[in-house]
């Protein structure tokens, strides 16, 4: 049997910047992404603390240790610059599997920094 389980969560990032005319997904500092396990394109729900919204975009690679987190397109008018949100990615696994994985969760300090 399959399940789909938590992979990756930086809980409680900052928003930095809002680009409506953008193509569209979450612009996301490298230093993060790889703390959390993240890569390029890869799905995401994005859980926005301040207003309830939740969405499904995907990652664009940001500047390494810039701090960024932009929503970018659509996602845009979903968060304000200074919302706190939660980026959250899952995996499919095989069930026994499931139960050893230990999932990358980052909890980022001001600036979302490391």
């Amino acid at each position: 049997m399959q399940i789909e389980v938590l992979k990756s969560k930086i809980h409680r990032a900052v928003i930095t910047e809002a680009n409506l005319n953008y193509v569209g997904s979450l612009t996301l500092d490298e230093e993060l992404m790889i703390a959390a396990n993240l890569i390029e394109n890869e799905k995401i729900q994005v859980v926005n603390i301040n207003n309830g919204e939740r969405i499904e975009t995907y990652i664009i690679k940001g500047k390494r240790g810039s701090g960024t987190v932009c929503l970018n397109g659509p996602a845009a008018r979903k968060g304000a610059v200074g919302d706190i949100i939660i980026i959250i990615s899952y995996a499919v696994m095989d069930f026994e599997e499931a139960k050893l994985f230990k999932p990358a969760i980052v909890f980022p300090k001001q600036g979302n920094k490391l």
